[in-house]
Parts: structure tokens; sequence; C-alpha cells
């Protein structure tokens, strides 16, 4: 196991010698030097984990050096050593960014506390990091396939807002893409390097969700053994996208207008005013304008979010799209299950006469399970759902007439056996194809007759 490293800087050669040998015997692995300078080299070079930093130093003095130390390795945490005479001055290197400072002569038992609460605070600090770049998503427009008017009028309309700080309402039908557009709406923002934190409004329970939300404090319900921090705060400096808003209670729609009035909530349980520094996105399916119409939706919250409103058209709106972005699939399963297979045109041309009630997300599920089913070099007419191989074609632009679609309940029915048929009936691998949960898929599986 690697020893943790230390670097003390100190200009009294026998406190330095004496304190160093100490320190290695209790299991660090000690450099020692004289100046800030010598300080600043060994910093660059060896990078360790804590310095211990003598205040008054010739030449380069402790706080200079301190500055220096932060700009070159700002992972690396620093403890001033002062005598008791410059007290305030290592007040001001907290302020500055030192994490602590002990008086000499210090015993060694409090330095090594001191010492493990720095190791403790720089791996905190890592490991927020490493969260906070697992909650930024890439900048996804690679991923944006398509060619037609439509899909080019919803990327200029990115392009514009997603340069302001403006709540946005993103409308669309299940599958067309509502995440992916506020992902990218995040990316090309000021806020890109901060947190983008996703909530399923839909997928938890009115209680659970406001805890979700503004956290809560211990003891504010049962089992709240301990406080937590809510997802408006884990966001704080980024973005927070509220999926499927207009499933939202009318209690909660309250709380959420507090929060773009006032940029401030309560945890649940507690009386303390949290500000937070929030760029708000939410997308639904429903149609919100209706429900602030019979009442279940409020107007004044309802103008709010949509600020700036962007609709992402369903798939059988985009013409050619369907044929980009099925090969575009085919290039990334290809890459990720190590094959070479290729869209045969007879099955390109089903594709093309699909209606896609699933849009997008449904056209990726239908490659895939293709290209597994697939043994040979082409994906064949016989490698896709019974579902596309005997409809009806699908216009290309404009709405459809009311007889080619399917019910709401046709097109879920439809999609849970594709499905199924891709994961070879395996619930688990199913409910991961369809993005919901396992409970949830054997609940709508009830519902179609299929259990």
């Amino acid at each position: 196991m690697k020893q943790p490293s230390l670097l003390l800087v100190d200009d009294d050669a026998a406190f330095r010698q004496v304190m160093a040998g100490e320190l290695g015997r209790c299991g660090y692995e000690v450099d020692a030097v004289a100046t800030g300078e010598e300080a600043i080299e060994r910093v660059t070079t060896a990078e360790p984990e804590v310095v211990l930093l003598d205040l008054r130093l010739p030449g380069m003095g402790g706080l200079e050096t301190l500055k220096a130390i932060q700009a070159c390795t700002p992972t690396t945490e620093v403890i001033m050593l002062t005598g008791h005479g410059s007290i305030d001055s290592a007040i001001e290197s907290i302020r500055i960014g030192a994490c602590d400072y002990v008086v000499k002569p210090c015993p060694l038992d409090e330095l090594q506390i001191r010492i493990q609460r720095a190791m403790e605070r720089r791996s905190l600090r890592q490991r927020t990091s490493i969260l906070e770049r697992g909650l930024t998503p890439p900048d996804l427009s690679n991923s944006f396939v398509g060619d037609s008017p439509e899909f080019r009028r919803l990327l200029n309309l990115i392009e514009r807002v997603a340069p302001s700080d403006s709540t946005v309402l993103i409308s669309g039908e299940t599958g067309a893409g509502k995440e992916r557009v506020a992902k990218l709406i995040h990316a090309r923002s000021a806020r890109r390097s901060r947190p983008f934190v996703v909530v399923e409004c839909a997928a938890l329970q009115e209680s659970l969700l406001q805890s979700e939300l503004f956290g809560h404090e211990r003891g504010a319900f049962t089992g709240a053994d301990r406080a937590k921090p809510g997802l408006f705060e884990v966001a704080n400096g980024g973005t927070i996208f509220l999926d499927e808003i207009g499933e939202v209670s009318p209690a909660t729609q309250t709380k959420l207008l507090r929060v773009l009035d006032t940029s401030t909530f309560r945890r649940v349980g507690s009386t303390r005013e949290i500000r937070v520094d929030v760029r708000i996105l939410t997308a639904t399916n429903r149609d919100i304008p209706a429900m602030v119409r019979q009442g279940l939706f409020r107007e004044d919250l309802f103008y709010r979010l949509s600020t700036i409103t962007v609709e992402v058209p369903p798939l059988r709106h985009r013409g050619a799209d369907v044929e980009l972005l099925a090969q575009h699939f085919a290039a990334v399963l290809n890459d990720r299950f190590g094959s070479n297979k290729q869209i045969s045109e007879a099955a390109l041309q089903l594709l093309r006469r699909h209606s896609w009630p699933g849009n997008v997300r449904e056209l990726l599920h239908v490659v895939e399970a293709a290209l597994v089913l697939c043994e040979g070099p082409q994906v064949l007419p016989e490698h896709l759902p019974a579902s596309l191989r005997n409809g009806r074609p699908a216009a290309q632009t404009g709405p459809l007439a009311q007889d080619t679609l399917p019910t709401l309940q046709e097109a879920e029915l439809s999609h849970i056996r594709m499905a199924l048929a891709a994961s070879k009936g395996h619930r688990g691998n199913a409910a991961k194809i369809l993005g919901i949960s396992e409970r949830n898929l054997y609940r709508k599986l009830r519902e179609h007759g299929l259990v």
C-alpha cells in the first residue's frame, strides 16, 4: 500500500530534520525543503498529498508560497506551521485556501490528527470532482443525427436558446429525444462544466418527489434517520431537468413556483431557507395548456416554465432522417458488439414506411434487436418485428391520417413485444430496453394480458 506523501517546508534545519524523521516513523513518505522556491519545485514534480508549510520563510514568504502551490497543484492540501505571534497571518492563510494551521511546537499526535483530516478532505474533494464530472454530460451534438428541415430548425433553436439562462419547456412525444435536447442545451450553455441533474417526476411518489427535490432534515418523517440534501442543492450552479413535469402534484407545483420566483426553498421538516443558482429545464408529453384549463396545473407555474418552448418533432415528420438514424445506430451497435452488419435496402424500405409511434427510441430498439437476431452480414426484413413487416406505409411529412395511426395501447403492446423478442423473454433486459423498471414492465404485462 502506497504511503501518504508529505512535503515539510521549514527553514529551521534542526526542526526540519527531527520532524521529518518522526513523521517518517509514523508511516508517511516525507520530503523536506528549507525555502518556498524549493517547495514550488518539489510540488510541481512530486505532487505531494499534504504540505506542512511554515509561515515565516526567507525569500518567498509562506502566504506567497501557499498561493503558488494552489496554482500548481490545486488537489494538494496545505497545513500552515506558525508561531504564537503569527496567528492573524495563519487565519489569513485559511481564507486564502489552506485547510488548517498548527502552532509550533506542536505535539506529534495532534499533528497526525491534522494531517489525517487534510487527507480526508483531499479524498472528499476528489470524490466530489468525480461525481460532478459524472453529472456533467458531454456535448452530444455528434449523436444528433438528421438532415430534415424540421430537425435543422430544432438544432437552430437549441443554439439560440442554450446560451441564455431562461427556463425552457421541452415538449414532444414519448421517445422523441426530449432528454437529449435538454442535455445539449446544458452542454452549450455557460453552465456546461457544472452538474446536470435529471429528475424523473413520474417515477416517484409525491412524498418521495418532494424529498428528492428539496431534501429533508433528520426526523422529518419515519425513516429519515439523517439529513439529506435535495437535488436542487446537488444541481447548484448547473441545470436541473424535470422530466414529465405534467405528473407533478399541485403541492409540489407550489414549491417549484417558489424556487423559480425566489431561488430559495426549504428542506422537508426545516424552517431554514436555502438559496440556489439553478437553471430549470422541463419536459412533458402531455398537453399542459389543456391541464391548465382543467385546473390540473398552475397557470402561473406554466408561464414561468414555458418562458421558451422547444418542440421536438416526432420521427414520422422527419422524412429521410429515419434512414440516417438507422445507419447511425447500426454503426454504434456494431462498434459495441464487435460486428460489421449492414442494413439491407429491403429492410430500409420497411423502416421508411413505418409510422414510428415510439419515435427515435423505438427505432433504436428495432435496430438493436435486428442486429442481435441477424446471423449473417445483412439485416433482412425477416429480422424486423412483424409490426413493421405487416404495417401500413407512413406519411413522410405532415400529420398522419387518423385511420393509419395505431392506438396508444396498440403501440405500447407492440413495443413491449419487440423488447421481449429482442431480449429473448428476459424481463430485466426488456425493461432496460424500454427504459422502465422491471416492476413497471410486469404491471404493463398484466394490463395487456401477457402474464
